[in-house]
């Protein structure tokens, strides 16, 4: 059954907190999941967390602070020493401990890693700080289990053996040279059915999909999901084995890349929560409102250009923000798919033909939408037939340039380095209603001469 908090259990856990019993504080906590216990903490205060982060034993809460939100973390982290924070990277997976130490400062990463009494795992650690975040380098984890191919079955598990105490979980067993370098993968099946004898270079396979250091995140995404892979092996530069990447770390990551695009497309430039300061969600929202705010200058201007329209046919700015919305609604619509299908690897032909599909489809769409507007505009409204036509091959007009900018912009972006997730915010939103209203009120200029 599924471990539900109630406010009940809160204040109990509060209440042992404050009387300091830490005999029954443990009892309630002890056989709890570590996400549980992360749930529990985080509606506690700090103090409160801090002090059953260091009654309860290392082994335990090292799994919980990676539950626990990065900002909540990073204040608990702020109360421990430097031994009590090295103490909770030692019962970590490298990848874990990596990433919690990289929230530290320069100074404090030095002070506890000075403080990990494994010598192996604090350099381990310090390896994989060199890397960039999102790289392959970045997310690996050191633990693994790797075998030489000279040597025989028997030999082989008896070092599995000693190497599996060091690994949480048994992935895959790679299978290496004299020299580190990745030579294949060993099959759990054949080593069970053979003879103990049998050298490791006579049964294993050869063929074995794998990523460099330096491979970028979202490549790595790409390989494990079209391949279906619980782990991926990690070669340096000279094709040594250096760690593994499993699938609960890629989906952490593909998860924190999806916020990130999520809150970009919204027109969020820095990584918030809801929870963040006033001064923080302020400096991360400013920055695009500003640019929204130039463009309706930008959108006031071009209009003003037009001031024939509205003393002859004044009913045509009445139209102005259904173009202006359609403009921005397509680019959207365009740049969505356009992104969705850089990101999962789908997005195949050439430029040309992308394009001309965009334009098919929206003449088919912009057709059957000014027909509506036609006839709607004239039944409904009372608008001329003549003002109806013009709005409604404007309106087509319209949808076929927004797809071709919706479509143009990400992959431009993705060519020049740049996350193409940009275009379906208010960039493409705002550069959209600009030559959706050029548009709109040249064509009318030129259909109804004012």
């Amino acid at each position: 059954m599924q471990f539900q908090i109630s406010p009940e259990f809160i204040e109990k856990i509060e209440q042992l907190v404050a009387e300091q019993n830490n005999k029954e504080l443990q009892l309630h906590l002890e056989d709890l999941h570590h996400a549980d216990i992360a749930e529990i903490l985080n509606e506690l205060n700090l103090d409160e967390t801090t002090y059953i982060i260091k009654l309860l034993d290392s082994e335990k809460t090292a799994e919980v602070l990676m539950e626990l939100d990065e900002d909540d973390r990073e204040k608990i982290l702020n109360n421990l020493s430097s031994k009590e924070i090295a103490d909770e990277l030692e019962e970590m997976d490298t990848d874990d401990a990596a990433d919690i130490i990289s929230e530290l400062s320069q100074e404090r990463q030095g002070e506890v890693i000075a403080n990990i009494e494994d010598q192996e795992h604090a350099a381990d650690i310090q390896e994989l700080l060199r890397y960039h975040e999102n790289s392959a380098g970045g997310l690996m984890a050191k633990e693994l289990i790797k075998v030489r191919e000279t040597w025989t079955v028997g030999g082989c598990v008896r070092e599995m053996r000693r190497q599996a105490e060091n690994v949480t979980r048994v992935h895959s067993i790679y299978v290496v040279d004299a020299k580190d370098k990745l030579k294949g993968r060993l099959s759990l099946k054949d080593l069970l059915t053979v003879d103990a004898k049998t050298k490791i270079a006579e049964i294993y396979i050869p063929r074995v999909d794998y990523v460099n250091v330096h491979t970028e995140g979202e490549e790595v995404a790409r390989i494990m999901q079209k391949y279906d892979l619980e782990a991926i092996p990690v070669v340096d530069d000279l094709g040594r084995l250096v760690g593994r990447i499993t699938i609960d770390d890629i989906v952490d990551f593909i998860r924190d890349e999806a916020e990130k695009d999520y809150q970009l497309a919204a027109g969020i430039s820095q990584d918030v929560e809801a929870d963040d300061s006033f001064f923080k969600q302020t400096k991360a929202r400013l920055p695009w409102l500003f640019l929204a705010l130039m463009g309706g200058f930008i959108a006031v201007k071009v209009s003003g250009q037009f001031e024939g329209a509205m003393v002859n046919f004044g009913v045509l700015f009445f139209f102005t923000p259904l173009i202006a919305a359609m403009a921005g609604n397509v680019g959207v619509q365009s740049s969505a798919i356009i992104v969705q299908g850089i990101a999962n690897g789908s997005l195949g032909g050439s430029l040309t033909k992308r394009l001309l599909k965009e334009v098919i489809l929206s003449l088919l769409n912009g057709v059957l939408l000014a027909i509506i507007l036609l006839f709607g505009s004239h039944f409904l409204l009372g608008v001329d037939y003549i003002i109806g036509i013009t709005v409604s091959i404007a309106l087509m007009s319209v949808m076929i340039i927004a797809s071709l900018i919706g479509t143009f912009v990400p992959i431009t972006l993705d060519k020049y380095g740049i996350d193409p997730a940009l275009a379906t915010g208010p960039f493409i939103t705002t550069s959209n209603d600009i030559f959706g209203i050029l548009i709109y009120f040249s064509i009318a200029k030129l259909i109804l001469g004012f």
